[in-house]
């Protein structure tokens, strides 16, 4: 049984915790693997809708653990240290996304970031690779790595500046200071700011539980894959005709006999 992740279930909800707490839930291999297979699993449940991301007791995930730092630093080289070598989980997984983090993008259902508490390094690289983000008001981030002698981490110089725009990003990449849910309300890197940790937690259960019961979960899923892979495509003549084309399937399809038989009966839909 998995002890550093943990996977509770609500209804099509999922919720999964990195249950480090006695470590401030700082990430490790095993964390790293056991993560992995956690949403592996999940994406291919039919039954799951949404999943939560969170950290148990009051924080998300404070980066690497120290202990990991310091053998890097003896080593003189990077090494993940993945326990077990999980395959990149994601039933829509496309080359493009087949990498650390980036299998996020591949994933059929959305991931909310509940982020709880302090989040740095890696657990704030994990939350920017997530559909949605809620926070709470006093939770400290950091990008962390320049105040380790480090570059930026696990393609946080990609996601960032997608997400807050290249001023703000290069702010936070460069001098890796701390900066609170609060202070950046504004910047576009939340869907919610919520008064604390458990404010946090709600609001994203609230809007997965939401969309589970009113959205189709085909629609969710293709829409997402067409996000992302627009965003790196920069071409809109091929998302005009791909979504045409998605379009005509779904129309073939009983969620849109649903979508619309309910649309028609003014009542909420039965997907």
């Amino acid at each position: 049984m998995s002890e550093t992740v943990l996977v509770t279930i609500d209804g099509a909800v999922a919720t999964v915790s990195l249950n480090r707490p006695h470590r401030h839930n700082a990430w490790t291999g095993r964390m790293h693997a056991e993560y992995k297979s956690a949403m592996s699993t999940l994406d291919t449940n039919p039954d799951i809708r949404a999943i939560v991301v969170t950290g148990a007791g009051n924080t998300f995930c404070v980066g690497g653990d120290s202990e990991a730092l310091a053998g890097h630093a003896d080593r003189g080289g990077y090494d993940p240290g993945e326990s077990v070598n999980v395959t990149n989980p994601g039933t829509n997984l496309s080359p493009a996304f087949d990498h650390d983090l980036a299998w996020h993008y591949g994933l059929r259902v959305p991931v909310i970031a509940a982020i709880n508490g302090a989040c740095a390094g890696i657990g704030l690289a994990l939350t920017l690779f997530c559909d949605l983000r809620f926070i709470s008001a006093n939770a400290k981030c950091t990008t962390a790595a320049p105040k380790l002698g480090l570059p930026a981490e696990y393609g946080m110089s990609w996601t960032l500046p997608r997400i807050i725009g290249v001023t703000r990003a290069t702010d936070l990449l460069l001098s890796g200071r701390v900066f609170t849910g609060e202070e950046t309300r504004d910047w576009g890197l939340w869907n919610g700011v919520a008064a604390d940790g458990a404010g946090a937690v709600v609001m994203a259960q609230q809007w997965a539980h939401s969309l589970a019961t009113s959205a189709g979960p085909n629609a969710v899923a293709i829409t997402k894959g067409q996000i992302y892979r627009d965003l790196i495509r920069h071409d809109v003549g091929a998302s005009v005709d791909e979504s045409i084309a998605l379009i005509n399937d779904a129309t073939q399809t009983a969620e849109y006999r649903e979508g619309v038989a309910a649309l028609r009966d003014k009542r909420p839909p039965k997907f």
